[in-house]
């Protein structure tokens, strides 16, 4: 039977707190959602396979592709591995924590292969990756590499380029890709004031007030 458009709620493990509080996303803390045409679900190992038009959620979290590994440690964590369909890749979203009052960001992502760790809270993207950020609906910074891991929890990313061969092609890569990374960040945008209002004037430098003349010699004595 073709199990289309599955809803299941899968493994909904919550990760535990040790000591202080942690700087952790709430995103790490929901459960996964899962849509696919199959699933293959082993218990003992902790691990479910879905494939066919898999759309995953996770909070804020979205993950698209054609087939996805998950698995869950005996702490809780989850992790997953999307795989997109041949000569496609992989799509990755996550609403990023903002300032009160201040737009809404989005990172975006698209590789052949998309790792999440769900303990270290890192996404990996592998072949042919694309990493965006967005302010409210504009596009702020573009990534793009061989391979680019991005920290949610430090908002730090890198990036590797793909290993070239001896004539100085990417390996692996298609015509018109080269093995150099490419970036594309845009400024930050300076703090408003407080209030609201704009920087005060600065008062003008005392000193006498100027007179005006109509004679270059400034009139009789």
């Amino acid at each position: 039977m073709n199990h289309r458009l599955l809803p299941i709620l899968l493994l909904t493990a919550l990760a535990s707190f040790h000591g202080a509080v942690q700087a952790e996303k709430a995103d790490r803390a929901k459960p996964m959602n899962i849509e696919a045409d199959a699933l293959r679900h082993d218990e003992l190992k902790q691990t479910s396979v879905f494939t066919g038009r898999v759309v995953m959620t996770k909070g804020s979290i979205v993950l698209r592709g054609a087939r996805l590994d998950v698995r869950q440690d005996a702490e809780g964590y989850q992790y997953g591995v999307v795989t997109a369909e041949p000569g496609k890749r992989a799509f990755f979203r996550q609403k990023r924590d903002t300032a009160p009052g201040a737009p809404d960001e989005f990172i975006e992502g698209e590789s052949e292969t998309i790792e999440y760790d769900g303990k270290s809270d890192n996404v990996r993207f592998i072949t042919r990756a694309e990493l965006r950020r967005y302010r409210g609906s504009a596009l702020s910074d573009e990534i793009t590499g061989a391979v680019i891991v991005y920290n949610n929890l430090t908002d730090v990313f890198t990036v590797d380029g793909q290993r070239t061969t001896p004539g100085g092609q990417a390996a692996g890569a298609s015509a018109g890709q080269s093995g150099r990374v490419r970036a594309v960040l845009a400024p930050k945008e300076p703090a408003p004031a407080a209030g609201g209002a704009s920087a005060p004037a600065a008062p003008a430098a005392s000193g006498p007030a100027l007179r005006p003349s109509n004679s270059l010699s400034g009139g009789a004595k």
